[in-house]
């Protein structure tokens, strides 16, 4: 049997924005769980304000929203009310942009913006190491 990409633990998009933030706790794993109640409690400040934040454009200004959010909190755990935001999340550089899907419930906004890049290196230069006098030089 098959699940559809558009369900995140047998709940579809819509059950899923309409959930408490309490409910949708219950259904991720113990860490991100315990980050979501950190943040309701206020123990996790920045986390809290940026809910907040979300929430009040939501409600005031649904046009800044297709711009993208920027946060540099990128430990913020992905919940229901976001999805279909896009968030521009600081990786010590730039801003990256995420957009929110069903896939990213529960994991952390840091996860989708990388903060090293890939750096692939040529071979060694001339003089680097004995074997290399036999490489040819272009």
């Amino acid at each position: 049997m098959r699940i559809a990409k558009d369900v995140f633990k047998g709940l579809k998009e819509d059950d899923l924005k309409n959930m408490a933030l309490e409910d949708f706790a219950k259904l991720v794993k113990s860490r991100a769980r315990r980050a979501i109640y950190r943040a309701l409690k206020g123990l996790n400040l920045e986390y809290a304000q940026l809910i907040e934040k979300v929430r009040k454009l939501k409600k005031k200004n649904p046009k800044k929203l297709e711009k993208g959010i920027k946060t540099h909190c990128r430990e913020a755990v992905i919940i229901p009310e976001w999805l279909g935001l896009k968030f521009l999340v600081y990786n010590g550089k730039e801003w990256k942009p995420v957009e929110i899907t069903i896939e990213k419930l529960g994991h952390r906004l840091g996860e989708y913006s990388y903060t090293t890049t890939f750096n692939k290196h040529s071979g060694p230069g001339v003089g680097a190491t004995r074997g290399s006098k036999f490489v040819s030089v272009k």
